[in-house]
């Protein structure tokens, strides 16, 4: 099977930045450059390529699990189910999309789930951000992409007094499967391999930024 040729190069950005206090919530976020041809970047640039990225995460973590975890679409939710829907992980609302002329953010606000402790359901977010920036010559360009958690409450963490224990198991074990799957995908945007929505939302709704 041949190879696809990586298009981009993608440079991690160093020191991941992550917080969590024993029962409180938890916010992690990861960060890439990605240098591509001007050209490529103008071509990618556009509101239907953001709903494409966001695609493209879902079906990254499908992928890099081997298929136990799943993406469910429905028109006002996104859950993250194991292997069936009555298992689910995380259950988000639908998308919220925010462009610009050199910026391009999507959210989804977590519901619930099973990964979710009662406190934290209705809280926090999980949020991608494309950045366009100035490359090293006229015909590169720098597109800066991160993931964001932000307060989120992990089941695993407890509260009460199990939580100083449950904190440090959530950073050895899902902290740190988290980590890796999302550089994982942020590595795999040097293919530049962003796969059509499912839903299609912003095809008809946003207009090609200038």
């Amino acid at each position: 099977m041949t190879k696809t040729r990586d298009l981009a190069r993608v440079r991690l950005i160093e020191e991941p930045q992550s917080g969590h206090q024993p029962g409180g919530p938890v916010t992690t976020r990861q960060e890439a450059e990605i240098t591509l041809p001007r050209r490529e970047l103008d071509r990618l640039w556009s509101p239907e390529y953001l709903e494409r990225l966001a695609r493209t995460y879902w079906r990254w973590l499908g992928k890099i699990s081997l298929g136990l975890l799943r993406v469910v679409y429905a028109p006002d939710s996104r859950r993250v189910v194991f292997l069936t829907p009555p298992f689910t992980l995380l259950r988000f609302h639908a998308p919220e999309y925010e462009t610009a002329a050199d910026c391009g953010v999507v959210t989804w606000r977590i519901d619930r789930g099973l990964l979710v402790a009662p406190p934290g359901r209705g809280e926090g977010f999980l949020r991608i951000k494309v950045t366009r920036r100035p490359g090293a010559s006229e015909d590169e360009a720098i597109a800066h992409v991160s993931s964001e958690v932000s307060n989120f409450y992990p089941a695993i963490g407890g509260w009460g007094w199990f939580s100083r224990i449950g904190s440090f198991l959530y950073r050895v074990t899902q902290l740190r499967i988290h980590v890796i799957i999302t550089n994982g995908f942020l590595r795999s945007l040097a293919r530049l391999d962003l796969v059509p929505s499912r839903v299609g939302q912003l095809r008809t709704e946003l207009k090609r930024p200038a």
